[in-house]
């Protein structure tokens, strides 16, 4: 039954009468509250625009359904069993611009009311219960919920097809950590979010600057951003949304990238209501950082939004001398041209000034020393500096067909001056640590332009989601460089203050790269059924890519000799095929076989480019939702074959051969979700063994790839108390585990295995939230990959936060 009795005859939409175009509503929250005949949903926007909404019943069987064809939802809301008769209340985006209300009876459909007032919306649904009396309200079962978080599971990501595809209906696993995981667990460094990931280990980036990772078996020292390639960019977590792991070769939609999978960074974009927020960490080891993030439009109706985060961190380190400041600004625009077209233009500032820190020695010995030694000299420096802009451009030509267009600038600079380990450093004595001198500046472009068209349309009774998408990409580097050996150190009784050489062993001399990719892609995602679909797709890349070396004289102008050339071509193609079969609803089987690539950039002894290295991977999975949607989980098993390795030709010319090959193989389970209201968790565990299966005395066949862990979990959670006079306050509890690690090829030693435990302390109340994080509550001590890195000893971080 559906009854409309309306305070404005403005907020009324006949059943029969199509909704006109206008302006969309930005619905701030949803919330449900009691009443004596049953409860009210409502939906909450900014003061006085609730007469704009639209609304359309589409109701059917035991289901009040309404559709408001003219607002955008913020959060979803799901509430189950609000009281007895009723089963389920939920309110999400069905598109860009239609939110659906839909209220599930147990055995007949609900009779709701609709009213409008200064607030937002008023659904009032009625029961067949008799108005409780003040001894028996307690007996009926109602959970009354405020602002709905996105929490801990995500049921869509861009990354697996670039597109809105839902994860369980895509034949390949991908891991999303939203922004709750990073605010809940205190992260002041990217990479620690990827523990939540199975399969994925941290690398430790180059002199402790940023984060590389390793993923089923294989390191990948790229990432994408916002879906461009961003190669060695710093993250910065003030200004990420959220992060998705595709897991297994990306290659089908963005060309060259390691096997194992790929981390695409996704950053905050503007709101459509006022939004301000500011935060202040601050922690031991003489850390601090205060942000702000602004948000909201800035004209009378919302066509144009802005978003602003800046952030400012300085600390300093367990490590002795080693300290770190950073800067990160970052304003971004949208402008809604009409209806059908948006333009957005973001750019990020970001400008880090610390100590080059090198690790380690790669030697067992390194376990007898401190955490805190530090093997170089305390004037080492490392200054990077990046500037990433991107504009993009999307048009709905209607609803079931629009073009997408996005350009991405980025340049980067990297200057280092530091005294660093030999990678064979240790001398025969256990003691002494050979080191030499670099002095480098490094600059990296990258230009990327991306086409997309995506479109919806039926063949018959078969339903299409096309992705046809052309990408044209250039990337620079142009390193100037000089090395010199120079004085040894005692690791155990270290004595600083080696003079900086004033003559060099090698250079100065710069190498540049320059490479131009163009590649065409096309993908389908088929549904023959609505519980049978076929995502298949491809990509065909042209890479042409130029090296040039040059030396120079000690003043660094003079070129010696002349500068030499060479020059590459390659082309690949990447396919993907997989089918996802759902034999009830919360159950998705799947399966998938895809590849991908990696030019070598490397001639043989002929004088022959040696062919791209592929990678092979067949995975099967299920991704399921249980306990009433409430959990979300995917279990995948695979096995990849990284194939035209180069190996060190026996012929003893000093050139290379592609014949080394490496099989991974593993298994996965990744969980995340809220089982109860206020209780959420997100876990991982897998299994992996990545083996070289053809190598040579540099890669014995039958060693295990460096900083590949054989095993791993995690688990993180966290309970909010929901009411009473503690409502607000929560506890976190965090326990993450990985496996043996070889720590070199040929494998002659391993970083041992470790469980490192965190927790958290927080309290919110209304726009105010204060929390304590404790990382390493135990104080173990263990080592990451890279050289050998001691990871963070006890830590605690406070933070206190206001949003308005």
């Amino acid at each position: 039954m559906f009854s409309f009795t309306p305070t404005d005859s403005s907020a009324q939409t006949s059943p029969s009468q199509p909704p006109t175009e206008g302006e969309i509503v930005f619905i701030d929250r949803v919330q449900l509250n009691p009443t004596e005949t049953g409860f009210e949903v409502l939906l909450l926007t900014p003061t006085g625009v609730a007469q704009q909404l639209r609304v359309v019943n589409v109701s059917e069987g035991n289901n009040f359904i309404a559709d408001i064809p003219n607002a955008q939802l913020q959060q979803p809301f799901r509430q189950e069993k609000p009281v007895e008769g009723v089963s389920e209340v939920t309110a999400t985006n069905q598109n860009e611009n239609t939110v659906r209300l839909t209220v599930t009876g147990e055995e007949k459909q609900p009779m709701v009311e609709l009213f409008d007032s200064e607030e937002g919306l008023i659904f009032s649904a009625q029961t067949d219960l008799e108005a409780p009396s003040a001894q028996g309200e307690d007996e009926i079962e109602l959970v009354v919920t405020g602002e709905q978080e996105t929490g801990y599971s995500v049921p869509d990501a861009s990354t697996a097809t670039k597109t809105d595809a839902l994860i369980r209906d895509i034949p390949q696993s991908i891991q999303v950590i939203p922004r709750q995981v990073i605010e809940d667990q205190g992260i002041t460094r990217i990479s620690d979010v990827t523990r939540n990931v199975s399969s994925v280990s941290v690398r430790s980036g180059f002199g402790g600057s940023n984060n590389d990772y390793v993923i089923r078996g294989f390191e990948t020292f790229d990432r994408l951003r916002n879906g461009f390639f961003a190669p060695g960019v710093d993250v910065n977590p003030s200004n990420i949304e959220r992060v998705e792991v595709l897991k297994g070769p990306a290659s089908v939609l963005y060309g060259q990238f390691e096997p194992g999978g790929i981390i695409n960074f996704i950053t905050k974009q503007p709101l459509e209501r006022p939004y301000y927020a500011a935060e202040f960490e601050i922690g031991n080891y003489d850390f601090y950082k205060p942000s702000f993030d602004l948000s909201g439009p800035i004209t009378s109706d919302n066509s144009l939004l802005y978003r602003l985060n800046v952030a400012y961190e300085n600390s300093g380190s367990f490590v002795d001398f080693v300290d770190r400041e950073e800067i990160q600004v970052s304003p971004t625009l949208t402008y809604k041209i009409g209806d059908s077209t948006d333009i957005s233009l973001s750019y990020e500032f970001l400008k880090s000034d610390g100590t080059f820190y090198d690790g380690l020695p790669i030697d067992p010995v390194a376990f007898d020393l401190p955490r805190s030694r530090f093997l170089g000299e305390p004037d080492d420096s490392l200054q990077r500096e990046s500037h990433l802009a991107n504009l993009t451009l999307e048009h709905r030509f209607s609803d079931n067909w629009k073009l997408r267009s996005g350009f991405s600038l980025q340049f980067f600079n990297t200057k280092i001056s530091a005294f660093r380990n030999e990678f064979d450093g240790v001398s025969p004595d256990g003691r002494t640590l050979l080191r030499y001198f670099q002095d480098s500046d490094q600059r990296n472009d990258a230009y990327s332009l991306q086409n997309d068209v995506i479109g919806k349309f039926k063949t018959g009774p078969i339903e299409h989601e096309l992705l046809v998408g052309f990408e044209y990409q250039r990337y620079t580097s142009d390193d100037y460089t000089l090395y010199a050996f120079t004085e040894p150190i005692d690791i155990f009784d270290p004595n600083y203050g080696a003079p900086v050489p004033t003559s060099f062993d090698y250079g100065p001399f710069r190498n540049i790269l320059r490479r131009e990719t163009v590649g065409f892609y096309i993908q389908n995602l088929i549904s023959f059924l609505p519980n049978l679909k076929l995502l298949i797709g491809g990509r065909y890349d042209f890479i042409d890519a130029q090296t040039v070396n040059q030396n120079f004289d000690l003043d660094g102008r003079t070129l010696l000799g002349e500068e030499t050339k060479e020059s590459f071509y390659d082309e690949a193609f990447s396919p993907r095929i997989g089918l996802v079969y759902q034999p009830i609803e919360p159950i998705s089987l799947y399966a998938s076989y895809s590849r991908s690539f990696v030019p070598s950039n490397t001639f043989d002894r002929e004088g022959d480019l040696i062919e791209p290295t592929r990678g092979t991977q067949y995975e099967i999975g299920i991704k399921t939702e249980f306990l009433d949607g409430k959990l979300a989980a995917t279990l995948a098993a695979y096995k990849i074959t990284k194939t035209n390795v180069l190996t060190l030709d026996p012929d003893g010319s000093g050139f290379l051969i592609p014949v080394g090959e490496v099989e991974s193989e593993g298994i996965e389970l990744d969980v995340a979700g809220e089982p109860l209201p206020g209780w959420r968790i997100i876990a991982s565990l897998f299994f992996n063994d990545t083996t070289v299966t053809e190598g040579d005395e540099f890669s014995p066949e039958g060693d295990t790839l460096v900083n590949a862990p054989g095993e791993g979990a995690s688990l993180w959670t966290t309970y909010e108390i929901q009411e009473g006079d503690l409502q607000g306050l929560g506890f976190g509890i965090g326990l993450f585990y990985l496996g043996d690690r070889e720590a070199r090829l040929p494998n002659t030693f391993v970083l041992p295995s470790y469980v490192r435990t965190d927790a958290a302390i927080f309290y919110r109340r209304e726009n105010w939230r204060v929390g304590l994080n404790f990382r390493n509550l135990f104080d173990k001590t263990y080592y990451e990959g890279s050289g050998i890195r001691p990871g963070d000893p006890f830590t605690v971080l406070g933070t206190i936060s206001v949003q308005f």
